[in-house]
């Protein structure tokens, strides 16, 4: 058995002993299983892995325990993984993802459930209340800068992307370095991780590497499967993925859309539902959706399945830019540019988007389980963000079942998803996934694909 110490420092060096308690190994708090989990995934960042489940099971006997004493806090890890430890010292970076997961956990412990209902009670509604709690978690991770122009690019994307995309998605992060742009991804593996390099080299470039900003957000059923990468300097982990979409669009600037599988969908679908809905139709948000030549396929396949949804007008949501990373870059420069003027007659923060109205459906937080997937409405008989919402909620099911422990779990126990709706589009959105896994962009592993759902047309 092996054993290193990590002293956290600053405010997270003193928990209250509820805190201390809820995140124990002796006590087995409630929390405790989250916090262990969460804590590992950290300490495996770098390893290729997309099976949060298989990450766990290779490492069955980590424990972490949290020792109070006369000098403050101690962490004790109890057999982590090897390429975590240096001459056994937690590698610094990693030492600092750990103070992040202890900061946002605890966060989570300290709101309780008197707490939240006390919280709730002071806003005008659940949704506002949701928005006020990720502004709080934000906040308190230090990632939200107040009096700076807008200046995130939020970058989603596949983890699992061949060679010449995860080069063209680190040519698009150099061109945004080079123009001195923030980089906020998902903080996992592949065009998570690309345009941050290569962000981080335009920054160097200019000599500003110190001021370049590498925002990772994450959540705890996804974590394990997507480890943060390397380059993520600011590591934040909401409650879930609903909080975590959330925060990506109102902590962001300009969003980017690269290559990706069923998890880069359900991003999609987000921004839509939002930008559907009749009451942003003056809120700018923008949109570009990009890859290199070799992603012509992948664009033509998505763009055939959100016109066949949704119709023609879809397109004008967003904009499509092949195989031209300085046109992307100069475009995001422009959109931040345009970003400022209306915030600045809006009145609104220049560092959250407030204004932004986020459908509840889009809030609220749905535990995937068969019956839930079986009740989607995938039918055209509802308003269009309505519908761009039920599917975005189907992908999100699908990505639980490929990479999450608790969906790889239920599809063992009681077989694949079934999602009904219109027929055509459920032969398009299967048309569309049969292209992801064509083109192997739903898992890192080289095994063969069983899919965790099953379309029925109604």
């Amino acid at each position: 058995m092996s054993i290193v110490d990590v002293w956290p420092s600053g405010s997270m060096a003193l928990l209250t002993q509820s805190e201390a308690d809820a995140l124990s190994l002796s006590s087995k708090g409630e929390l405790y299983e989250l916090y262990r989990n969460c804590s590992l995934a950290v300490l495996n960042s770098g390893n290729i892995t997309d099976n949060s489940k298989e990450l766990l099971d290779n490492f069955s006997d980590f424990e972490i325990s949290i020792i109070r004493n006369e000098r403050g806090l101690k962490l004790e890890l109890i057999n982590p993984p090897k390429s975590a430890v240096v001459e056994g010292v937690v590698i610094k970076k990693l030492r600092n993802h750990l103070y992040s997961v202890l900061r946002d956990i605890v966060q989570l412990q300290s709101l309780g459930k008197d707490r939240e209902n006390f919280l709730r009670k002071q806003y005008e509604s659940e949704s506002a209340y949701i928005t006020n709690l990720i502004f709080i978690i934000l906040r308190n991770a230090g990632v939200l800068k107040a009096g700076v122009k807008p200046n995130i690019a939020v970058c989603w994307g596949g983890h699992s992307v061949s060679k010449s995309e995860y080069e063209y998605a680190y040519n698009v992060g150099l061109e945004l370095g080079l123009r001195k742009i923030d980089i906020c991804t998902g903080c996992g593996p592949g065009v998570m991780e690309a345009p941050m390099k290569g962000s981080f080299q335009g920054f160097s470039e200019q000599c500003e590497q110190d001021k370049c900003r590498m925002i990772g957000l994450t959540e705890p059923s996804i974590i394990a499967a997507e480890p943060p990468n390397a380059m993520v300097s600011d590591l934040v982990i909401l409650p879930d993925i609903e909080k975590r979409l959330e925060s990506f669009v109102r902590l962001g600037h300009t969003m980017i859309i690269f290559p990706g599988g069923p998890g880069t969908a359900e991003e999609l679908l987000y921004i839509l539902a939002i930008k559907m809905s009749g009451e942003n139709k003056h809120n700018f948000l923008p949109l570009i959706l990009t890859g290199n030549k070799e992603s012509e396929e992948y664009f033509n396949a998505l763009t055939e399945f959100l016109v066949l949804s949704f119709g023609p007008d879809v397109t004008r949501y967003y904009d499509l830019i092949i195989d031209d990373p300085v046109a992307v870059a100069t475009k995001v420069k422009q959109n931040n540019e345009s970003v400022l003027d209306h915030r600045t007659i809006t009145h609104d923060s220049y560092c959250f988007n407030w204004t932004l109205k986020i459908p509840y459906e889009l809030q609220i937080s749905n535990p995937v389980s068969h019956e839930f997937m079986a009740k989607l409405n995938l039918k055209r008989d509802q308003e269009p963000w309505k519908l761009a919402c039920n599917l975005r909620a189907a992908f999100s099911g699908i990505v639980a079942g490929n990479v999450k422990e608790y969906g790889i779990k239920l599809v063992a126990q009681k077989g694949p998803f079934k999602l009904h709706g219109d027929k055509d589009i459920i032969r398009s959105m299967d048309k569309l996934l049969r292209s992801y896994i064509k083109q192997g962009r739903v898992l890192l592993s080289k095994k063969e694909y069983k899919p965790c759902y099953e379309l029925v047309k109604d």
